[in-house]
C-alpha cells in the first residue's frame, strides 16, 4: 500500500510510518497540521502518486480541534478514490457519522471505484496484524469500524434500523468491524447458513435488493449515517 500519515504527535506520527515501512508498505509523505496534510495530498497526487490511505488523527492543528478530520472529508470529496483512515483518542460516534455521511450521499454509482473510509481509536495500532488488515480493507474500498464506535451507535437506537432484530443488529454492527460471514459466524457461535440468513435479512429490510451494488458496504453506511 501507498500511504501518507499525519498526527501532530512527532512520536506517534513517525512510529505509524515506521510500522508500516517495516511492513512492508510505502509512506508517500507525513504531516503534523492539517493543511500540512491537505498540501501532502495534492503534492503527491500531482506528481501521479496516488495514496491507497491517507491516515490521520481527528485532532490537529492549526485549532486543535477536529482539524484533521475536517481534512480527511475534504480529501474524501476532491480524490474520492483514496481510502481515509481515521485514528481518535476518544469513542465519539459523532466524528464517525460525520466522516461517513459523506459517502453515504455518494453512494450511486458515481460512487464506484472509491476509496474504503475507517474509524479506529488510537488503542488499535498497537494489534499491529489486525491494524494492517483494517487499512487493507479501506485500502481495497471496504468500511472499518472501531468495534467500541459500532456498539455504542448501535446501541443508542437509531432510526430505520430500527426495523432489524436485536441477533440482525448484532450482525450488522460485526459487519461494521470489517467481520466476513465466516469470521462473524465465528465470533457469535452460530452456522454459516444462519449467519447468511441473517445478513440476508438486513439488506432486505435495508431495501437493498440483490441488484445493488456493494450491498455490504451500503448496509454499514446506513447502520452509520442513519439519523433518529
Amino acid at each position: 500500500m501507498r500511504l501518507i500519515v499525519a498526527d501532530d504527535a512527532a512520536l506517534l506520527r513517525e512510529g505509524l510510518a515506521g510500522l508500516l515501512e517495516r511492513q512492508g508498505h510505502e509512506v508517500l509523505g507525513r504531516a503534523a497540521t492539517a493543511p500540512e496534510l491537505e498540501a501532502v495530498v495534492d503534492h503527491a497526487v500531482a506528481h501521479g502518486r496516488l495514496p491507497d490511505v491517507v491516515l490521520t488523527d481527528v485532532r490537529m492543528p492549526p485549532a486543535m480541534a477536529a482539524d484533521g478530520l475536517d481534512a480527511a472529508v475534504r480529501i474524501r470529496a476532491e480524490h474520492p478514490r483514496i481510502g481515509i483512515m481515521v485514528l481518535s483518542q476518544y469513542v465519539a460516534p459523532a466524528y464517525a457519522s460525520e466522516l461517513f455521511d459523506g459517502r453515504s450521499r455518494r453512494a450511486g454509482p458515481e460512487a464506484d471505484g472509491a476509496g474504503g473510509l475507517g474509524y479506529l481509536l488510537k488503542e488499535r495500532v498497537a494489534r499491529i496484524a489486525d491494524f494492517i488488515d483494517s487499512l487493507q480493507l479501506v485500502a481495497a474500498g471496504g468500511v472499518v469500524v472501531d468495534p467500541e464506535v459500532a456498539a455504542l451507535l448501535v446501541s443508542g437506537g437509531r432510526g430505520a434500523l430500527d426495523v432489524l432484530s436485536a441477533r440482525e443488529r448484532e450482525v450488522l454492527e460485526l459487519m461494521a468491524r470489517g467481520l466476513s460471514n465466516s469470521q462473524i459466524a465465528e465470533q457469535l457461535v452460530l452456522s454459516a447458513g444462519a449467519v447468511s440468513k441473517h445478513v440476508a435479512n438486513v439488506f432486505t429490510k435495508l431495501d437493498l435488493p440483490p441488484g445493488e451494488d456493494n450491498r455490504r458496504v451500503r448496509a454499514v453506511l446506513a447502520y452509520l449515517t442513519d439519523q433518529p
